[in-house]
């Protein structure tokens, strides 16, 4: 490594992933009092980027986002991975260790196309390829028709003028670090529950890498990264996977955290929702939401969950 270069951060090519990287370094250059020369951008496209005509389920999951990165951090090519924490699979090597998450943005997606989900037409293509935003819209919408929409931001807003579906839903976080937030309509959270971990930027680092490990704690949100780990311990404990439509949203609320998850079947014509309130550290809340809610729901949802 270079000896003016700090820090290797490796990410994913794409524009919004880049924009992340910046933001994290530009936070890391704050805390240890650097400039942004020493810590070198590391980008990588990964294979969820280069397949795009088929839906992630089909061709490896979550996994598609993080292999390239994580083999990376294996090889000592660089020193930290900059993620979306929701495209990240709950189950992680050993080997790896999530540093710090950044203050989280807003959770909330975006309707693109109409005005609300009510003003939507009847019988509207709906473009989207997240089973969770899929099963939530039928379930709101049941005359609505969902068809597949993968890519990054501008992909999937110029397949929408193009007329390949009426709208879309895109996540305010995202199009917010783009500087996009005005090309649709904000969803309430309450109604329409977010992904978990929407909005949260993590730092990944090989855990025998103690140096990097200390330098990227340094910007860690301490709130944020709670947050996003009991939503993770949720989906964990459900055995959610990229079929799985399951919600949620977490909020804090006198020094402990305010669970609320939804599952649905995949059809959107069955919901099962539920909540808990627990110690941020105690990571036996989001399992006994989890469990309590594979107890209520019909086969129809438990069979897209391994915790069944």
């Amino acid at each position: 490594m270079n000896d003016t270069i700090k820090l290797r951060l490796g990410t994913r090519q794409s524009p919004l992933a880049m924009v992340q990287a910046r933001e994290a370094r530009a936070r890391l250059c704050a805390a240890h009092g650097w400039d942004e020369a020493e810590i070198e951008l590391v980008p990588v496209v990964a294979s969820g980027d280069k397949i795009l005509d088929r839906p992630l389920a089909e061709i490896g999951g979550k996994a598609l986002w993080t292999k390239e990165l994580d083999g990376w951090l294996a090889e000592g090519r660089i020193d930290a991975a900059v993620h979306s924490m929701k495209d990240v699979e709950t189950v992680r090597p050993d080997s790896l260790q999530i540093a710090a998450i950044l203050p989280r943005e807003d959770v909330r997606d975006v309707l693109v196309g109409a005005a609300s989900i009510a003003a939507i037409p009847h019988g509207a293509t709906i473009g989207t390829s997240a089973p969770r935003r899929a099963a939530q819209m039928l379930h709101q919408r049941p005359d609505c028709r969902v068809v597949g929409f993968r890519g990054n931001v501008a992909t999937r807003l110029g397949k929408l003028e193009a007329g390949e579906a009426d709208v879309t839903l895109l996540a305010a976080a995202g199009l917010s670090r783009l500087g996009q937030l005005d090309v649709g309509t904000l969803l309430d959270a309450d109604s329409w529950l977010p992904a978990p971990a929407q909005g949260a930027i993590g730092i990944e680092c090989n855990a025998a890498n103690e140096r990097a490990c200390a330098l990227v704690a340094a910007i860690d949100d301490q709130p944020s990264h709670r947050a996003v780990m009991a939503e993770r311990a949720l989906l964990l404990a459900l055995g959610g996977n990229c079929h799985s439509a399951v919600a949620v949203l977490s909020r804090w609320q006198g020094g402990q955290l305010l669970l609320r998850a939804a599952l649905f079947s995949p059809d959107g014509s069955e919901r099962v929702e539920g909540e808990a309130q627990f110690d941020p550290l105690d990571m036996s809340g989001p399992k006994a939401l989890a469990a309590e809610l594979l107890a209520r729901s019909s086969p129809a949802i438990t069979r897209h969950f391994t915790g069944a």
